[in-house]
C-alpha cells in the first residue's frame, strides 16, 4: 500500500470536480468577480446552515476574527487595550486577531482532556474579573463548553465570540457552531472541513448593526462607493471561491459523517497504552477537523508511523506563550507548553479507504517505546 497521506486534497476535491468546473465556468462567464451574486448566494446559504441571520464572506479566517474585534470597538462595546480571554493552546491566528485590533490577549489554560475551554476552569474563573470579551475556540472540530461559557459570559457581562475556524457543522442540541456568541469567525483554508480552492473566511452573526458595520469594514470602510465611514480594509471573499464553497457546502454533512466514522473506528481500535485518544463530550458537537492523540513518546511515535508510511502533523508544536512574536509579553501557559510536546494528529481525511484506516490503527498499535 502507498503512503497514507495526512490530507489528500486532490482526491477529496476530485469527488466534486465536474461541479467545481461548472461553478468556475459560471463565474468566468459572468464577467463579475468581486462581491457579486456568488458571494451573496453563499452568504445566504452559509448563514442558513449555521443558523444565523447573516454571514459575510471575507479574505480569510484571521480577517474574520480581526474584523469582529474591530467592529466591536467601533460600536463602543470594546475599547483599545481591553483584555480578551483566549485558550492558551490555540493556533496563533486567534491571538493575532486580538492583538491586531489593539486589544490585549489573556491566555486561559484549557481542559487537558478535551483541549478546549471549560467553564469550570480556575484560569477562566479568575480571568472573568479582568476580561471584557472571551474568544471561545472550538479546537480540532469539537465545540468548547459553549452553553456554559455563554451563561458565564452573560453573568459577568463579557462578550462571547466564537473562533469556529475548525468547527463547520459542529452542533449542540440543534445549534451549530457560529450561532452561540455575538459573532463568529470561520476559515475556508483548503484543509478545513469546508475548504475552498484558495483562501477565504466568513463572519456569522445575528446582530444587524454588527453585520452592517463589518460589511463596511471589509470593503475599505465603505457602504456606499467612494464614501468611507470607517478606516476599513480590503478583505472580501471573491466570486470564484464563493462558487467553489457553494458546491462543497452541499456535501459537508456527508464529509462530516465520514470523519465521524473514521474517528469512531480509531477510538475503538487504537489500544496502545502509551497513546491517549481524544475525549468526546457529544458526537454531534465534534466534526473531527483533526484527530489529535497524546503520547509521552511523541517523537519516537511519529518516527515509527513515518517509517510505516503514515503521515502525521503536530497542531501545534509551539505554544502561543513560546512564540517569538509574543516574547516581550507576560504570557505564561505551562499546560499549553506540555500539550505542545505530546500531541500528534493522525490522518482523518474523509476520503481515507478502510485499508488506509486500518494501516493507521495497526501502525499505532505496533508502536513500542
Amino acid at each position: 500500500m502507498n503512503e497514507v497521506q495526512f490530507l489528500n486534497l486532490k482526491r477529496l476535491n476530485q469527488q466534486y470536480r465536474d461541479e467545481l468546473v461548472s461553478a468556475a465556468t459560471r463565474v468566468i462567464d459572468s464577467g463579475w468577480y468581486i462581491l457579486g451574486q456568488e458571494v451573496k448566494a453563499f452568504e445566504t446559504e452559509f448563514a442558513s446552515y449555521c443558523g444565523t441571520r447573516f454571514s459575510l464572506g471575507v479574505g480569510n479566517g484571521l480577517d474574520a476574527l480581526t474584523l469582529i474585534f474591530r467592529a466591536l470597538i467601533e460600536q463602543g462595546k470594546l475599547s483599545p487595550g481591553d483584555k480578551v480571554g483566549v485558550p492558551s493552546n490555540t493556533f496563533v491566528a486567534s491571538v493575532l486577531a486580538i492583538s491586531s485590533a489593539g486589544l490585549e490577549p489573556v491566555l486561559i489554560e484549557p481542559n487537558p482532556k478535551t483541549h478546549n475551554l471549560d467553564s469550570t476552569s480556575p484560569g477562566l474563573l479568575n480571568a472573568l474579573t479582568e476580561i471584557k470579551a472571551l474568544l471561545a475556540v472550538h479546537l480540532y472540530g469539537q465545540l468548547a463548553d459553549i452553553s456554559n461559557l455563554k451563561k458565564l459570559s452573560d453573568q459577568h457581562h463579557v462578550l462571547l465570540i466564537e473562533d469556529a475556524a475548525q468547527a463547520h457543522g459542529a452542533s449542540l442540541k440543534g445549534k451549530r457552531a457560529g450561532s452561540f456568541g455575538i459573532a463568529a469567525g470561520f476559515s475556508f483554508y483548503p484543509g478545513k472541513n469546508l475548504g475552498g480552492l484558495g483562501d477565504g473566511g466568513a463572519v456569522t452573526t445575528s446582530d444587524p448593526v454588527l453585520f452592517e458595520l463589518i460589511s463596511s469594514l471589509r470593503n475599505y470602510g465603505s457602504a456606499e462607493r467612494y464614501k468611507h465611514d470607517y478606516i476599513g480594509v480590503n478583505s472580501r471573499l471573491d466570486e470564484m471561491q464563493a462558487a467553489m464553497l457553494r458546491v462543497k457546502l452541499s456535501y459537508i454533512e456527508q464529509d462530516i459523517a465520514n470523519r465521524r466514522k473514521i474517528a469512531k473506528l480509531y477510538r475503538k481500535e487504537i489500544k496502545n497504552p502509551v497513546i491517549l485518544t481524544p475525549q468526546v463530550l457529544e458526537e454531534s458537537a465534534h466534526v473531527w477537523h483533526l484527530f489529535v492523540i497524546q503520547s509521552e513518546y511523541r517523537q519516537s511515535l511519529q518516527e515509527h508511523l513515518s517509517n510505516l508510511g503514515i503521515a502525521t502533523q503536530i497542531h501545534y508544536p509551539c505554544a502561543i506563550a513560546e512564540q517569538p512574536a509574543y516574547s516581550s509579553s507576560n504570557l505564561i501557559a505551562p499546560l499549553a507548553k506540555r500539550l505542545s510536546n505530546s500531541i500528534l494528529s493522525l490522518p482523518i481525511d474523509p476520503t481515507l479507504t478502510l485499508e488506509e484506516q486500518k494501516a493507521v490503527i495497526d501502525a499505532c498499535n505496533s508502536f513500542k517505546p
